[in-house]
């Protein structure tokens, strides 16, 4: 039985872009209570990625080492992999939407989520 979508509303700690991919996806797709803890992680990852990609617009994509020699940004493995994560997590939900804010490359579409009138 599908949960009534309704009463799925958004974690209150998203972006404001990301409540609002939560709530298309939520009324586009039939999702059951495990879609929307995988849901939850890829919008998390997203609102991640994205404070990653800020830091590193401030701070360069390189920091001054202990030593005195320059070394990537933490933000940049913290980017990387919250960029695999959101997008794994998009594939594994079947999604064919767009994600919170414009992305180069989506998957493919796979439509196995998708509600039927």
């Amino acid at each position: 039985m599908t949960p009534n979508k309704s009463i799925h509303k958004p974690p209150a700690h998203f972006s404001k872009s990301t409540k609002m991919w939560w709530r298309s996806v939520v009324s586009e797709y039939q999702l059951e209570p495990h879609h929307l803890r995988l849901l939850q992680a890829a919008c998390e990852a997203w609102d991640r990625l994205q404070q990653s990609r800020e830091l590193l617009l401030r701070d360069g994509l390189v920091v001054e080492g202990r030593e005195g020699g320059m070394r990537p940004h933490p933000a940049v493995a913290i980017e990387r992999d919250c960029r695999i994560g959101f997008s794994r997590l998009v594939r594994e939900l079947d999604l064919d939407v767009e994600p919170p804010a414009s992305s180069p490359r989506r998957p493919p579409a796979l439509v196995s989520n998708r509600g039927r009138a």
